[in-house]
């Protein structure tokens, strides 16, 4: 990895020059959506602001820890109103607003990480994203950045024998999977990660999903909730967001963008490949902790699929942007698919 950002580094500084000295210096003020301690969820913003601050003299970026200029909700907003200059955040979280958002975050039951970028990359994914900020009134540029492997599909207080079982429990989900569980009977709620493991030791909560193992370990919900479910169904993937003020954005020149483009790149590299190496020694870990890894029996993982696409349905006959996201992504996941399952050598 150290190799691969030198390669990015030595590329764009082989493009700069006389050509520095002329550019506007330009600080980003980047406010986070989740704390910058926090592996792989957090530290895809730290990485990022290494490889700018390393490769370029005239682009510096300086982050703000959630809450210290603004609620992590509230960031996008003010990215869009000049507010500040550019935040690091999740489409997920404006759900409300424009119900599309979170398909660009993860897709329920969709596919796996490399695959999920390469949409945003090669297939309509990218285009689609800076068109749905458009549409609703966002003066942003979006970079999809930092996908990272499979969450979990939740901490539970007791195992998860049936469907059933959803109704009326008490769970702190995110996103499009929260409207499934709901549909299930489950009471949700989407909490701030500094605020779940309080719920559940006070019994505000009775399960949460938040990431994966290893970030899922720090917050200690090992310490409460033994039986932690797999597959992370409703996030198989999941993608961060880079969001620049359009008007900072124009304002830089082609070389300057090109580096904030190679470090997106860099981020998302570094963020993939570290998110499948680190989870597996913490499951073990998590085992000598009395953490029983648990994978939902077929026909219950069947209910949730039936539920999702329940939702997917809702969602798309009430807005036709949704519709047109959706398809678009089960288009691309399809006929990906056909090179994907023909290549993979299964368990």
């Amino acid at each position: 990895m150290i190799r691969f950002a030198a390669i990015i580094v030595f590329a764009v500084a082989l493009t700069a020059g006389s050509a520095v000295a002329k550019e506007k210096k330009i600080l980003l003020k980047m406010p986070l959506a989740l704390p910058s301690s926090l592996p792989i969820l957090g530290e895809g913003a730290v990485y990022f602001q290494d490889m700018v601050n390393a490769m370029d003299e005239t682009i510096k970026v300086k982050l703000y820890e959630p809450g210290k200029l603004m609620p992590a909700f509230e960031i996008h907003d003010a990215v869009s109103t000049g507010k500040v200059n550019a935040g690091y955040s999740i489409s997920g979280y404006i759900q409300g607003k424009v119900p599309a958002a979170s398909l660009f975050a993860a897709l329920p039951f969709g596919p796996t990480a490399e695959v999920f970028a390469s949409w945003f990359r090669e297939g309509n994914g990218g285009k689609l994203y800076q068109e749905m900020y458009e549409k609703n009134g966002y003066d942003i540029k979006v970079f999809p950045v930092a996908p990272y492997a499979a969450e979990t599909a939740g901490w539970f207080r007791k195992p998860i024998e049936s469907a059933e079982d959803f109704k009326g429990l008490k769970i702190r989900f995110f996103g499009l999977g929260g409207k499934a569980m709901a549909k299930l009977g489950a009471s949700v709620a989407l909490l701030p990660g500094a605020e779940i493991f309080p719920a559940l030791e006070k019994g505000a909560l009775d399960a949460t999903e938040f990431s994966m193992p290893i970030v899922d370990k720090k917050l200690g919900f090992y310490k409460i909730a033994k039986y932690n479910y797999f597959p992370g169904w409703h996030q198989p993937s999941s993608t961060f967001e880079l969001l620049i003020n359009k008007k900072t954005w124009d304002s830089m020149s082609p070389r300057q963008q090109k580096v904030i483009q190679a470090a997106v790149e860099a981020t998302s590299f570094h963020i993939l490949t570290k998110s499948v190496a680190v989870q597996g020694k913490v499951m073990i870990e998590n085992e000598k902790n009395g953490v029983h890894n648990m994978t939902f029996k077929p026909e219950v993982l069947s209910a949730i699929e039936k539920a999702w696409n329940e939702v997917a349905a809702e969602e798309s006959a009430k807005d036709p942007f949704f519709k047109q996201v959706l398809e678009d992504q089960q288009q691309y996941f399809k006929e990906v698919s056909t090179f994907v399952k023909r290549s993979t050598i299964s368990d």
